[in-house]
């Protein structure tokens, strides 16, 4: 709690001290208006050089057999059922200063723990900076926030190539070319430790690249769903890569982590090389959203074969509530193929994911009730031990 006290101070110093300091040609200028901001409430100085909007946002969620993805073929044999508040976030962004001049804060009210706080120059539209902890532009699937995905979760692939949030630096922008010579770019430096780490491990720091060929000639929304049935066919191709020297092979929100079988490391152990293709479109109430993944393990210490992963994943949604009369407008169905080797070395080492859902948006993403189904399939290399299971699940997600 001390931390959430911590940023309200952040916020009120802002506020109070552009009003005590500033001295506007005209007094109305700085006067500050209030107002719901769809979610939350926003606050701001009428010239809009500081502006501060809060929201909060929780996810329940109900779970027959299982709820996260089984990492091995032994989780099958551990079902069970819950309900449970899966997210409670606190969101808090704006600018302080200048329009350009942005911040972002979110702190995890169920874990404790603060996710974001990213600070941003972005006064021109083709050069842009950030520093801070964020969730790295790598991953669309990753990208975008969970409270605003098409699906009730990400895929079962996400777990072993998401690099998630890190601390670091970042340049990025859009290129606007005309038409389809529209490119946004990434490129960041991070500490390569994951969330909540304060230094690197081994001198040895995270570098990221990625590059979007905006195919429709305009910068596509990180959300799931063509919630305003695009009149537009809006599409991209994108491809990113990732290199890292670390003691960890995985990353999620909880920090850095280790995938099975490199779970005991020394300080910069594993170097980590990865990239991906992924491809997007929405048009007309259809939405499309493709990733291919390969990643490399290469021990730095030990000498011990390299490790190489692949994982693929496609799905497919539509707002089936647009054609079908007694459905609400905003009815949307779809379906997800997920494939994932986590030794390609090990050719009958496949897991697979076989997942279908409908998602009813009572007021967009931020009031929304999804339900889900997902069939998993885990095949190994002795054929004997293969092990598959289904799994419902039922979710409220609504921010405010």
């Amino acid at each position: 709690m001390k931390r959430i006290y911590f940023l309200f101070l952040i916020f009120t110093t802002i506020f109070y001290g552009q009003q005590k300091d500033s001295i506007p040609d005209k007094e109305s200028d700085k006067k500050l208006k209030v107002f719901y901001a769809k979610p939350g409430v926003q606050f701001q100085t009428m010239d809009g050089d500081y502006k501060m909007k809060l929201n909060f946002r929780v996810q329940f969620r109900g779970y027959l057999n299982f709820d996260a993805d089984p990492t091995t073929i032994d989780d099958f044999q551990n079902f069970d059922n819950g309900i449970n508040v899966n997210r409670a976030r606190m969101k808090v962004g704006g600018n302080a200063y200048k329009s350009w001049l942005k911040y972002y804060f979110e702190y995890d009210l169920e874990g404790s723990n603060l996710l974001n706080f990213e600070f941003m120059i972005e006064r021109w539209k083709f050069l842009k900076f950030r520093v801070g902890q964020w969730k790295s532009r790598y991953s669309v699937e990753r990208m975008i926030s969970s409270g605003k995905q098409q699906t009730l979760e990400r895929s079962l692939i996400n777990r072993a190539f998401t690099i998630d949030r890190q601390r670091g630096a970042s340049v990025y922008g859009n290129l606007e070319g005309k038409g389809a010579a529209n490119i946004s770019y990434w490129a960041s430096v991070f500490t390569g430790t994951g969330r909540g780490n304060r230094s690197n491990d081994d001198k040895h720091m995270m570098y990221m690249g990625r590059l979007q060929w905006n195919i429709s000639g305009e910068e596509v929304k990180f959300t799931g769903s063509d919630l305003n049935y695009s009149d537009k066919f809006t599409t991209y191709i994108a491809t990113a890569t990732v290199t890292n020297k670390s003691k960890y092979t995985r990353f999620s929100t909880s920090g850095g982590g280790f995938l099975e079988g490199f779970e005991d490391a020394e300080d910069g152990q594993y170097r980590v090389n990865q990239y991906l293709i992924e491809a997007n479109f929405r048009y007309k109430g259809w939405y499309y959203q493709q990733e291919y993944h390969w990643k490399e393990i290469e021990d730095k210490i030990y000498d011990t074969p390299m490790t190489h992963l692949t994982g693929h994943y496609a799905q497919l949604g539509y707002l089936i509530g647009q054609k079908i009369n007694f459905l609400p407008k905003d009815f949307e169905v779809y379906g997800r193929h997920s494939v994932f080797n986590p030794n390609r070395e090990l050719k009958d080492d496949l897991q697979f994911e076989y997942t279908v859902g409908l998602n009813w948006f009572i007021f967009g993403h931020n009031n929304k009730i999804t339900a889900e189904y997902s069939y998993l399939d885990y095949e190994s290399i002795d054929m004997v031990s293969n092990q598959t299971g289904s799994r419902y699940r039922l979710q409220w997600d609504i921010s405010f």
